[in-house]
């Protein structure tokens, strides 16, 4: 009896050769594994040396940061605008693209399968078959199956998907920015709002104050005391008090209409009561500039891309190596739809292609190039970022710490305005000064109390853009791992 060749294991070595080789390669990826650029970080805040910040009991920013301001209207306006603001309704969009590139990315580590039907229907040419005048018509059925599944080997689908996983947290990061951005700016609006309020209520009350004046001064032009000089500079005084607080009510219309926007309702749906601005911003916890860098969502996201272009850099050295593609097909082809599924009727093939640019007239190493170029563009930018951050937390807590002692000043200046005015009035009233001397001061006690108010407005405004500036509670950890 005659020992058969081993021919079919013969065959099956290179073939395990190869997949052992295809294996080991798919464990390379080429181009820089990511490590997160550097940024200068100082120890402290400059602006804090010399003045102390109340802390509260917590050290971070953490929930809802507008309810520390105490303010419910202020609340019930920034929980509609996750619900309603359309820009952030964008923005929500924008994530869900760039997860959905993420997915499409990850498609690409599993083989492509597609399956079709033909019924084509021929004819001969009765010229080119051996002489035969007879035409022959011939229906094929035919059902293939084809398998396509490029392999990973030098990791070029690996870095795509990290590139489109880092796009997708940079898209969650400005998802996290744009919504920071309408809650400062509903916050900023609501205050300069109330501010507003409380200068029309001051308009208001000196308005009757100045009419009281102006009677007084009537009283006395009747009896013969004063010239109609005096009744006509005090109606002046009135007049132009009242106009003033008119002009505020356009002001308080416009910002009303901003607020409705901003949470996404038509300015006739949104009515804000009048209430006045009183009262100190609260205290803000700062903390280390160290930290900044993981509470603020627009750094998380230029990191993000630095991060998804360092990514393209191994995607486009990748390039440069084979591909290894397996494909395979088969299925039944047949001229007889009884046999259509007969195992006579079955056809396949299978095996590797490798294919290798050889020539491309620089197109790769443009691409490379242009990766690289990328990536230190997003490095300065976010640096750049980084600095900006630290400026803006510099400049609140400077706005904050000179606005309080200019408060304080202002307000000594308030209560020697309103002094002045007493004893000019008592004079007045004595006959010893003229109409005019009340006015002026009048006028300047009015014009320091709105000062003053103004002054009051711009710390709660210091205060909203801090918590902006540190992120308003944010931090890295909320972003997907994995989107």
């Amino acid at each position: 009896m005659m020992r058969q060749k081993p021919i079919q294991k013969t065959a099956a070595v290179p073939l395990a050769l190869c997949a052992l080789v295809i294996v080991t390669l798919a464990a390379c990826t080429v181009g820089p594994n990511y490590v997160r650029p550097g940024a200068e970080v100082t120890a402290g805040y400059k602006e804090l040396e010399g003045w102390k910040v109340a802390q509260p009991n917590d050290d971070t920013l953490r929930g809802p940061w507008w309810e520390l301001f105490n303010e419910p209207d202020l609340n019930g306006l920034e929980s509609q605008v996750d619900v309603s603001n359309q820009t952030i309704a964008a923005a929500e969009a924008a994530y869900r693209e760039a997860v959905a590139l993420v997915q499409q990315a990850r498609a690409a580590y599993f083989p492509t399968v597609t399956v079709g039907l033909a019924i084509p229907n021929s004819s001969a040419s009765t010229t080119v078959r051996n002489g035969s005048n007879t035409r022959t018509n011939t229906t094929r059925y035919t059902l293939p199956v084809d398998v396509s599944w490029e392999i990973d080997v030098w990791g070029r689908v690996r870095r795509q998907v990290e590139s489109s996983s880092a796009s997708a947290q940079a898209s969650a990061a400005d998802l996290a920015t744009a919504k920071l951005a309408i809650q400062t700016e509903l916050a900023q609006d609501y205050f300069q709002l109330r501010t507003l309020d409380a200068q029309k209520k001051l308009l208001d009350e000196t308005a009757v104050d100045f009419q009281k004046s102006l009677e007084l001064t009537e009283n006395q032009y009747a009896a013969g005391i004063v010239s109609r000089a005096d009744v006509l500079q005090a109606q002046t005084q009135l007049k132009s008090t009242q106009s003033q607080a008119i002009d505020v009510e356009v002001q308080r219309a416009q910002l009303e209409h901003a607020i409705a926007v901003l949470v996404g309702k038509a300015p006739a749906e949104i009515t804000v009561a009048t209430l006045a601005l009183t009262g100190q911003p609260p205290a803000i916890p700062v903390g280390l500039p160290s930290e900044l860098l993981e509470r603020r969502p627009d750094i998380a996201s230029v990191e993000r891309l630095v991060a998804a272009a360092n990514a393209q850099i191994g995607v486009a050295e990748a390039a440069y190596f084979p591909t290894v593609t397996l494909s395979s097909t088969g299925g039944f082809d047949t001229t007889s739809f009884s046999k259509l599924f007969s195992l006579p009727s079955r056809f396949w093939a299978v095996g590797p292609t490798i294919t290798q640019t050889v020539f491309d007239g620089g197109l790769r190493a443009g691409q490379t190039a242009q990766a690289r170029a990328v990536y230190d563009a997003n490095v300065a930018t976010y640096r750049q970022t980084v600095l900006t951050g630290f400026q803006q937390v510099e400049d609140n807590v400077a706005a904050l710490r000179i606005l309080e002692n200019e408060a304080q000043v202002q307000d000594e200046a308030v209560r020697a305005a309103q002094q002045t005015v007493a004893v000019f009035t008592n004079q007045y009233k004595a006959g010893i000064v003229n109409y005019l001397a009340v006015i002026v001061a009048q006028t300047s006690a009015l014009a320091n109390e709105r000062a003053a108010i103004a002054i009051m407005g711009n710390r709660f405004n210091a205060a909203v853009l801090l918590i902006k500036a540190l992120g308003g509670g944010w931090n890295a950890s909320q972003l997907p791992a994995s989107p």
